[in-house]
């Protein structure tokens, strides 16, 4: 026992007792030359849960992990389950998995998160995903400013446009004649994206990499292009900004699961807050770490304390009104300056989740 407690920590931890899972899995380790540690039973996955880099639990063993409550670590994932099982998934959230590989068909994914092990993992930044509760919220706009502001702070920044149907995030910052790669290009990702080739395809704002859409007539993205893009801006980011539609699709699904938190957009007004509603009973499905941005409506309305309770949501921030935003929008004048209500909102939201950045805000 001496021996074994001075040995270093392996960098993965494989833990499963479905014997053809694990040869699967010692398969795709002996690929990616990685020695794991092994263990059959949830007492060694309990001992070992946080030793190693990346822990890969079978999919027998995440019910009985979850009704311990683990302590949440980064560098979890689930194997072997079934993409049409909804109450693996549920698991897995339960769990604080990072990713769910259905094998044999995402064997090359989980070959990839084996192989960053090795090297003792990699950045893995912070994700937010931003939703509108109702139409018109503003997530869009506040989606742009938290990554307009987190660059300023020299944050390593990526936003991505999740929403095929929505007027492009684009438009919101001026650049939709920006050189650069947008969604219809990556359409056809899949496995493992170059996170530096993804980065130097992109147009850039102010040092802000931004992934939007074009002007074509292509109104659907593959869960597996998501999944691929949004691994590659993870690896090389302090902070992901995936902006998406209330009409969760598999592509937003994807970010949904991987972001750090959702955060839903809601106006201060009883019709807004019955909408938003009907949105989080389903995305509690697949989005953790839910909160709420309560937007000040043109009239006095709710309290944002009032929005919050009445979604059993806790509050992330407010954000003001501004009555010349929708005009500076139109002119692609896009400035949340720190004092404003938008720029105070986006303060807020990346003090709540550490990001204060590297310069003053």
């Amino acid at each position: 026992m001496d021996n074994l407690s001075s040995m270093p920590a392996p960098a993965v931890l494989l833990a499963t007792a479905d014997e053809l899972l694990l040869d699967d899995l010692l398969r795709l380790a002996a690929a990616a030359e990685v020695t794991p540690r092994v263990e059959n039973d949830l007492l060694g996955l309990r001992r070992n849960w946080q030793t190693a880099v990346l822990v890969v639990v079978g999919h027998d063993l995440v019910e009985p992990l979850a009704r311990t409550q683990p302590v949440r670590r980064s560098g979890v994932v689930v194997a072997g389950v079934d993409r049409g099982d909804s109450d693996a998934y549920r698991q897995a959230l339960a769990i604080g998995a990072e990713g769910v590989f259905a094998l044999p068909d995402e064997e090359a994914e989980l070959g990839d998160k084996l192989a960053d092990a090795l090297d003792g993992g990699v950045r893995s930044a912070v994700t937010l995903a931003f939703v509108g509760g109702c139409g018109g919220a503003g997530a869009t706009t506040l989606a742009a400013a938290v990554a307009v502001t987190a660059s300023r702070r020299g944050l390593r920044c990526m936003l991505i446009d999740g929403d095929p149907l929505g007027g492009g995030i684009d438009l919101v910052l001026g650049t939709e004649t920006d050189e650069g790669s947008r969604w219809p290009r990556l359409l056809n990702a899949a496995g493992r994206v170059s996170a530096g080739a993804l980065r130097s395809a992109l147009p850039l704002v102010d040092g802000l990499a931004v992934l939007s859409w074009d002007r074509s007539d292509v109104t659907a993205l593959p869960p597996e292009a998501m999944r691929s893009v949004l691994s590659a801006a993870q690896r090389s980011s302090d902070l992901v900004v995936v902006d998406l539609p209330r009409r969760p699709d598999p592509a937003a699904e994807e970010a949904f699961v991987r972001a750090t938190s959702t955060l839903v957009v809601v106006p201060r007004d009883v019709r807004s807050c019955a909408a938003a509603a009907r949105l989080v009973a389903p995305l509690r499905e697949v989005a953790h770490d839910l909160r709420v941005v309560a937007r000040e409506p043109g009239l006095n309305g709710l309290s944002a304390l009032d929005v919050a309770d009445h979604l059993s949501l806790p509050l992330a921030a407010k954000l003001g009104f501004e009555r010349d935003l929708p005009s500076l929008l139109d002119e692609g004048r896009f400035d949340p300056r720190p004092r404003s209500g938008l720029g105070r909102a986006a303060n807020d939201v990346l003090e709540l989740f550490g990001l204060q950045g590297l310069l003053a805000a």
